[in-house]
C-alpha cells in the first residue's frame, strides 16, 4: 500500500511550487479520495464528519469527512459507515489546516503557561519563533542578562543549547507545536556582546560554527532583528557569511529588516542582497511601511520585491492585521544609550546631560535610528501595554501624553523613568502604520500572516499584564473582518495564507494540508460567526468562532473550551541530526 505521509509530502511540494508561482492553485474537480492508514482501514480514532473542507490549497472548498489515527489524518472522503471511537458533527461548519503563526514569540512563554491559551483559542497550532536573539544557544553572561523575566515567572533557566531546550520544552509539554530560527542576533552577543563594532574573521567564523550546530539541532534557519541591538551592528557581509552554513543545512533567511521606515527601500534590498548572495530563501517578518512620511511606499515595495522574484530569489513576507506595532519600550530610546546592554543603559539614564541628549533625539525627525517614538506622532501615539513590575501596572493601557500627565512630568522623562523602573523590561504599542498598507500587503499572494506576540492567556501568570491584540486575534481577525466582513480575500485564500504557503516556507513538509499522511492539526470553525474580540483598549479576550482545535490528532480545544491535552511537538528544520549536533 502506499505511504501516506510520503504522497502529502509529495503533495504539499507539487501545491506549494505552483502556489509560489501563481498566487493560488487550480481547484480540484472532485475531493481527492479516501485513504487510510495501513493496519487500520476503515477504524479511527476521530472522524470530523460532514464538514466544509477548506483543505491548504486555495482551491474551493468541498463536503467530506476527515479521518484521524493516532497523530495523522489517514482518510479524507465518505467515512460514514467508518468504526471510529469519537465522531464530530461539523455540518455547515469550515475544517481547514491548523493555522501557522510565522512568528510567535512564545518560547519562553511556554514553559510559564503551556495551555499558550490566547493561540490555540484562534486556531494557531504550530508556532515558528526565534526574531533575532533566539532563546539558545546562550552563555553564562546571556543567561545572567535575562535573570529577571525568569526568575519573576519562576522558570528554571536549565539550557544553554538549542537542543537542551527542546528537551526542556518537551518537558514541560505544550498545547501546541514549536519551531524555532537561531537568532544572529543572539549569536552575535553570545561571541561579541553588545559593542558597535565590526566582527573580526576569526569571531564571525566562531558565529557560523555555532549556526552550524543550531542547524544540526533543530533550527529551521537564521533570523535577523537588524532594528534592535546588537544585530544592528552587524553589517550585511557578515550576515551573508552567517546565511551560508544556514543554507548549507537546508534552512531560510527571515527577518525584521533593519529599516521600516524612511530607508525601507534599502532595507529591501539588503536582503534581496543576502538571499543573493548566499543562496538561501528569504522571508521578511511583520512587513511594513512605517510612520506617517512613509505611508502610500507598501506598492513600491512589494513591487521590488516582485521583481526580484521574477528574476529567481525565493523571497516573500507576512504580516500582523493591525495598524499598530508593539516592542521594547526602550526601542523608544536613541541606539548610543542602549549599546552594550541594559546594565549600561540604566547607568547611562542616570546622567542629566545624557537624559537630556536622549530626549533630544526622541524629537528629532532626521534621528540616525528607527525612531518610534517620533515616527508615532510623540507621545499620545505610545501606549504603555505590559510592565514586569506589580507596581507600575497603574500605567498600562495609557499613552505616554496620559503617563506624562499622572506622573507631573515631560512625557519623555517619564518614558525614560519607566524604562528605568522596570529594567527595560516595558512593552509599548505604537501608532506607526496605515491600513491602506496592510490591506495592500494582505493581498499579496505570497504575503503570510504573524502574531508577533507570546501567547497570553485570561488567567494565571499571562494574565497580569496587557498586551497587543495581535496575540488574542491575528488569526481570527483575518478571516472576520478581511474575510467575511470586507472581502479583501477569499476564504480559501485566507486559509491558504495561513496554512501551506507558511508551512512550505519554512521547511514543514508535513503540515498545513488536509491529506492522508499529514499530521493531524485541524481547525473546525464556524465562517459566519468566528472573530477576534480582542482590542488595545481591553486586549485580554478568547477568540469566538473556534470550535475545535486538534494539535497532532489529540483536541486542545473541544467545543471552545481549552482541553487538558498537551500533544505539541517540538518541531525541528531540515539540517536536524540527531546526535551529531
Amino acid at each position: 500500500m502506499p505511504n501516506p505521509r510520503r504522497a502529502a509530502v509529495s503533495m504539499l511540494l507539487g501545491v506549494l511550487a505552483l502556489s509560489s508561482a501563481c498566487g493560488s492553485p487550480p481547484a480540484p474537480a472532485t475531493p481527492p479520495a479516501t485513504a487510510a492508514t495501513p493496519g487500520a482501514p476503515g477504524r479511527f480514532d476521530v472522524v470530523i464528519a460532514r464538514g466544509r473542507v477548506v483543505d491548504g490549497t486555495g482551491a474551493p472548498w468541498f463536503v467530506a469527512d476527515v479521518g484521524i489515527t493516532g497523530d495523522r489524518i489517514t482518510a479524507l472522503g465518505d467515512l460514514s459507515q467508518a468504526e471510529t471511537a469519537v465522531r464530530l458533527d461539523a455540518a455547515g461548519m469550515a475544517v481547514s489546516p491548523g493555522f501557522i503563526d510565522l512568528l510567535g514569540q512564545s518560547e519562553f512563554n511556554v514553559l510559564v503557561d503551556n495551555r499558550v491559551a490566547s493561540k490555540i483559542t484562534q486556531g494557531i497550532t504550530t508556532e515558528i519563533t526565534g526574531e533575532g536573539v533566539s532563546i539558545a544557544p546562550v552563555n553564562d553572561r546571556m543567561v545572567a542578562n535575562r535573570k529577571a523575566s525568569y526568575e519573576f515567572f519562576k522558570v528554571p533557566q536549565d539550557f544553554r543549547t538549542l537542543d537542551e531546550y527542546f528537551a526542556r520544552f518537551t518537558a514541560k509539554t505544550s498545547a501546541l507545536n514549536i519551531g524555532t530560527f537561531v537568532g544572529s542576533g543572539g549569536l552575535r552577543d553570545f561571541v561579541i556582546g553588545s559593542e558597535d563594532r565590526a566582527a573580526t574573521a576569526a569571531e564571525i567564523a566562531e558565529m557560523q560554527t555555532l549556526v552550524t550546530q543550531a542547524m544540526a539541532q533543530g533550527a529551521l534557519g537564521l533570523s535577523s532583528s537588524l532594528q534592535y541591538i546588537p544585530n544592528r551592528f552587524a553589517s550585511t557581509d557578515e550576515l551573508v557569511a552567517m546565511a551560508k552554513p544556514a543554507a548549507a543545512a537546508g534552512g531560510i533567511y527571515i527577518t525584521h529588516q533593519r529599516s521600516e521606515g524612511n530607508k525601507v527601500f534599502e532595507s529591501v534590498q539588503e536582503v534581496l542582497t543576502i538571499a543573493e548572495q548566499a543562496n538561501i530563501p528569504a522571508e521578511i517578518w511583520h512587513l511594513k511601511t512605517a510612520y506617517k512620511a512613509n505611508w502610500g511606499k507598501m506598492p513600491e515595495v512589494i513591487r521590488r520585491i516582485e521583481a526580484a522574484r521574477a528574476k529567481g530569489l525565493r523571497v516573500s513576507g507576512n504580516i500582523y492585521p493591525y495598524d499598530r506595532a508593539s516592542n521594547g519600550l526602550d526601542a523608544c530610546l536613541p541606539v548610543w544609550v542602549r549599546e552594550g546592554g541594559t546594565e549600561a543603559m540604566l547607568k547611562r539614564l542616570q546622567d542629566p546631560a545624557t537624559r537630556a541628549r536622549v530626549k533630544r533625539d526622541m524629537d528629532d525627525p532626521n534621528a540616525p535610528f528607527e525612531n518610534q517614538w517620533y515616527g508615532s506622532g510623540g507621545p499620545a501615539g505610545v501606549m504603555l501595554s505590559s510592565v514586569l513590575d506589580p507596581s507600575l501596572r497603574k500605567y498600562e493601557g495609557l499613552n505616554f501624553a496620559e503617563i506624562g500627565k499622572a506622573m507631573g512630568k515631560d512625557p519623555r522623562d517619564a518614558a525614560i523613568d519607566l524604562v528605568i523602573a522596570d529594567k527595560a523590561e516595558s512593552s509599548v504599542i505604537i501608532s506607526i502604520m496605515r491600513e491602506e498598507d496592510v490591506v495592500t500587503a494582505m493581498k499579496t499572494p505570497w504575503v503570510s500572516f504573524d502574531t508577533d506576540s507570546g501567547a497570553r492567556a485570561t488567567d494565571g501568570p499571562l494574565s497580569e499584564s496587557k498586551s497587543h491584540p495581535r496575540a488574542w486575534g491575528t488569526f481570527t481577525r483575518v478571516l472576520g473582518k478581511y474575510v467575511r466582513e470586507d472581502g479583501v480575500l477569499t476564504l480559501e485564500e485566507a486559509v491558504r495564507k495561513m496554512t501551506s504557503q507558511a508551512a512550505i516556507r519554512v521547511g514543514l513538509t508535513d503540515r498545513g494540508l488536509v491529506r492522508p499522511g499529514m499530521a493531524a492539526d485541524l481547525v473546525v470553525f464556524d465562517p459566519s460567526t468566528v472573530k477576534d474580540v480582542a482590542t488595545f483598549a481591553n486586549p485580554n479576550q478568547y477568540s469566538t468562532g473556534i470550535r475545535h482545535v486538534f494539535v497532532n490528532g489529540k483536541a486542545v480545544v473541544a467545543n471552545g473550551a481549552i482541553t487538558s491535552a498537551r500533544p505539541g511537538q517540538a518541531l525541528r528544520g531540515p539540517g536536524y541530526r540527531p546526535g551529531r549536533s
